[in-house]
């Protein structure tokens, strides 16, 4: 009986945990982006000033259509001329320029559709040869670090190496390309195996294909088989 009843425990855990821990997430998230943007919103069109209790995800709401109003009246001309003044702004101060520009490039080398960057995972010997370390390959190296390191190791590639069970801090590695080891499963399937310490592998596709193909070849025989039967002459 306490078997059972443990077995029912841990299978009610393991399906309400995830939901959970998700559910805190977003309600987290939400709450942090009310907390910036209800303060901005003028009194009467705040709906917490007219219902008894706070309206959650309103704030967030407005965020998502403020950004989006400002993406389109940014892509006429208008919108681009602005821009740039407030750009060539920027560009004059001596800290904040900096900081804006490099989060200006690394935003759009994230977000561009056309950039391969986090798009695949790989492996690489660390921190010493025979262990093997899960990274998240961001872009080929450039600049002066490539032209440094370009007579001793070749094409390098700038690879991010995360720590375990945070995978949002590590360290930036650049590894000669022929040292990578590409794999096939996706960077939401890497990101679950550095989370669970190895525990969530995803499945091999290339096991699962053999498999697959090993079945179709069973199945096949029987209808050779029977073929052939047909085919020879009575006697």
């Amino acid at each position: 009986m306490m078997t059972r009843l443990r077995n029912y425990f841990l299978t009610g855990f393991i399906v309400t945990a995830p939901l959970a821990i998700t559910a805190y997430l977003a309600w987290s998230m939400i709450g942090w982006v009310d907390s910036w943007v209800k303060p901005y919103i003028p009194f009467r069109y705040n709906p917490d000033n007219y219902l008894p209790f706070a309206l959650p995800g309103f704030g967030l709401i407005v965020a998502l259509v403020v950004i989006t109003l400002i993406g389109f009246l940014t892509a006429n001309f208008i919108g681009r001329t602005i821009v740039n003044t407030g750009e060539n702004i920027l560009g004059r101060m001596p800290l904040v320029r900096s900081v804006y520009r490099g989060l200006k490039q690394i935003l759009e080398t994230v977000l561009s559709e056309r950039s391969d960057t986090f798009k695949k995972v790989g492996l690489i010997e660390y921190p010493r040869k025979g262990l093997w370390a899960l990274v998240f390959v961001a872009t080929e190296t450039r600049g002066e670090v490539q032209a440094k390191v370009d007579d001793d190791a070749g094409q390098t590639i700038a690879v991010f190496l995360p720590t375990t069970p945070n995978p949002t801090s590590g360290y930036l590695l650049f590894v000669p390309k022929q040292d990578v080891i590409e794999l096939k499963m996706t960077v939401e399937e890497g990101a679950k195996l550095v989370i669970s310490a190895g525990l969530v592998a995803p499945e091999y596709q290339q096991q699962t294909a053999a498999l697959a193909a090993e079945a179709m070849n069973e199945d096949s025989q029987p209808a050779r088989k029977s073929r052939t039967a047909s085919s020879r002459p009575n006697k």
